[in-house]
């Protein structure tokens, strides 16, 4: 079987996981791993993991399936950063949804979903673990399941999430750390760490549980 899978971004998190996905696999499967839609060529099964870009219908149409996994219950949660949102606004049931990639963002029809249970002391790399494996299960399912799979629509009004900026990740010097903890815990260091302005400085603010 012929698999692309499009990451926009190298320094993203769950990159190692697709690293190692592939290498596993590539024993049965040739798999390329890309970062821009200029670079997908055909196949069988293009996953969508992570991307920033739309993938249009002249690309998908080149191969059998072109399938999204994203981090909300869709229909609601539509659109990105699904599992930072979630994270800031308290949830701890944070559903994976697999579906059809279409034109039209977070639409298609939903092939599965699973279900990660976040404690409230986790911070980003036991999250990001417990989701980013979650995501490698869907994309053995797909594979297993891509000639037999029954498909749902999608049933529901749409919500949305905006893009998060480098200026959402601003702690408020004047509220508690309690309060601003689940912003705190699931901030990317490196993309997009949480930050400070005092003193007429700007201060990066890290979160490490060391105990």
């Amino acid at each position: 079987m012929n698999i692309t899978i499009i990451c926009s971004d190298p320094q993203h998190k769950i990159f190692p996981y697709l690293e190692k996905w592939i290498i596993k696999n590539s024993i049965n499967h040739n798999i390329s791993l890309v970062t821009r839609s200029k670079q997908i060529t055909k196949g069988d099964i293009l996953f969508i993991i992570s991307c920033t870009e739309i993938i249009k219908e002249n690309i998908r149409k080149k191969f059998k399936h072109t399938l999204v996994i994203h981090e909300s219950d869709l229909p609601k949660g539509r659109g990105w950063s699904p599992l930072v949102w979630q994270i800031i606004n308290g949830e701890n049931e944070i559903p994976i949804s697999l579906f059809d990639a279409e034109d039209k963002v977070d639409s298609g029809d939903i092939w599965k979903k699973e279900i990660v249970n976040v404690k409230n002391h986790e911070v980003s790399n036991e999250i990001n673990f417990k989701v980013f494996s979650t995501k490698i299960k869907l994309m053995d399912f797909a594979i297993k399941h891509m000639n037999s799979i029954k498909k749902t629509a999608q049933k529901g009004k749409p919500t949305f999430y905006s893009q998060r900026k480098p200026e959402d990740s601003e702690l408020d010097v004047n509220k508690t750390i309690n309060e601003q903890f689940n912003l705190m815990r699931i901030a990317d260091d490196e993309r997009y760490p949480c930050f400070i302005n005092f003193r007429g400085h700007k201060y990066k603010i890290t979160l490490s549980k060391i105990s």
